[in-house]
């Protein structure tokens, strides 16, 4: 299971949807790179978050979060102005989320009942949309809807995407320190994340590249399609363009998965500085881009 499933699975949808669909890359676009999340060895993780020079490099934060029945996570945020990326060490995630090697990717909707024409498209190529409502407790032990997701496959190898969508609750609480809507059914990335980056390097990210299996990389494409993502296939790769981000799937055997780059765009133009995190490398400049390498 790989290239070739994939390259079919592409195929009918841009070409036949339900026999006679529309073109969806000609389409509104529904999905846009929120975040990517990755696992690695503790000494990355632990360099990660004790340095000083992220603190100034993005609007970082250590976090642990309490989410959908009780499930609790420790992540290393790095925030720009819409797009994020989370670092994970060695069971800082439950389960097998918590190994080296795995990662995840979220897509967000910038509009409110976007999800639900994700859905429909989804339906219409054939796949069968897994539902799935995200809490967040902020402490007092009542969780508030956080986002609504929608998944593809209820279990994955080393690689998971899902699609999500911000809840007007979480939008609305106090507590979120969001930003106030721009226009009816504001449910923006712009929106959610803080205006600190204004005041760091990091603008936002623009590229990221995971190494993947073969079933995983089938399991997302249907999902990619979907959103509105322009999808390039070559050998044993796809590059997901379109909405600002660009995303690369190399397919890997389990052994080799993982996050393995991310760019990202500054907010000036800064001289080249290199950071040796754990056994990742960050290289800030020259210029008003960055390359972290893992």
């Amino acid at each position: 299971m790989g290239l070739r499933r994939v390259m079919c699975m592409i195929l009918a949808g841009l070409l036949v949807v339900s026999g006679a669909g529309p073109v969806w890359a000609a389409e509104r676009q529904l999905l846009f790179y929120n975040h990517v999340w990755g696992t690695f060895d503790r000494a990355t993780a632990d360099a990660v978050e004790r340095s000083a020079y992220l603190r100034g490099f993005a609007d970082f934060e250590v976090r642990t979060t309490t989410g959908a029945d009780g499930k609790v996570w420790t992540g290393r945020y790095l925030r720009g102005r819409e797009t994020y990326l989370e670092v994970f060490g060695r069971g800082d995630v439950p389960g097998k989320d918590g190994e080296p090697g795995a990662a995840g990717l979220g897509l967000s909707t910038e509009r409110d009942g976007d999800v639900e024409a994700l859905e429909a498209r989804l339906r219409e190529a054939g796949a069968e949309p897994i539902d799935f409502t995200q809490t967040r407790d902020f402490g007092d032990g009542k969780p508030v809807p956080w986002f609504d997701s929608v998944y593809l496959v209820h279990e994955y190898q080393r690689f998971g995407a899902w699609a999500m969508e911000y809840r007007q609750e979480y939008l609305d609480d106090p507590r979120s320190e969001v930003e106030p809507a721009r226009f009816p059914g504001d449910v923006t990335r712009e929106r959610y994340l803080p205006d600190v980056y204004r005041d760091r390097l990091m603008r936002d990210v623009t590229f990221i590249r995971l190494a993947v299996t073969g079933r995983d990389l089938a399991d997302t494409v249907p999902l990619l399609r979907a959103g509105g993502f322009a999808l390039r296939v070559g050998p044993e790769f796809v590059v997901a363009t379109r909405g600002g981000t660009t995303m690369r799937f190399d397919e890997a055997p389990p052994g080799r998965t993982g996050l393995k780059r991310v760019d990202f765009e500054l907010n000036r133009a800064v001289a080249r500085h290199v950071e040796q995190l754990g056994t990742s490398t960050l290289v800030v400049g020259p210029g008003k881009r960055a390359v972290w390498t893992f």
